[in-house]
């Protein structure tokens, strides 16, 4: 059973994390603050495990100028037990290309690329609070043209 201080820690970790990332603060070991040791995340462009790949988000969003994560309608399971939970939530991600991006693109490029979807994810409960052992992101739709990605991380099947 979920209770509402579950709830609401998990659905505050999920927005402190989208948070992070738009204004890019990766100190340290900032993302010990949101994901355990032997994180799974799968996306788009692949799968990464462990907290050491969770590392490189800054090196992902660096493809963009600037970028707005809205997350909403998050909804919560708790196992009280075993000390685990699975949420899900919406996710609107708007990314502002780089000028340079703009300039290599026709005049009317759009400056935007924009993705619909939503997370999956699951948490364990630990002695600092809820973090997440996995993640990942179903994109539902996008408009304008994503970026150009490095041939060493082009999409790659999900194992």
């Amino acid at each position: 059973m979920t209770t509402q201080t579950d709830h609401t820690e998990i659905s505050m970790l999920i927005s402190r994390f989208f948070r992070v990332l738009d204004e890019r603060k990766f100190e340290g070991d900032w993302a010990r603050s949101y994901f355990t040791d032997d994180v799974r995340t799968v996306t788009p462009i692949g799968a990464s495990d462990g907290i050491e790949a969770m590392e490189h988000t800054n090196e992902a969003l660096e493809r963009y100028a600037r970028t707005q994560h809205i997350a909403s309608d998050v909804l919560v399971d708790v196992e009280a037990v075993s000390g685990r939970a699975r949420a899900s939530w919406n996710a609107l991600m708007t990314h502002v290309h780089h000028d340079v991006t703009l300039q290599q693109r026709d005049k009317d490029a759009n400056p935007l690329f924009t993705v619909g979807g939503y997370y999956e994810a699951e948490l364990r409960g630990m002695r600092e609070g809820w973090r997440i052992s996995r993640m990942s992101v179903r994109v539902i739709w996008t408009t304008g043209e994503p970026p150009v990605l490095p041939p060493e991380i082009q999409p790659r099947p999900v194992a």
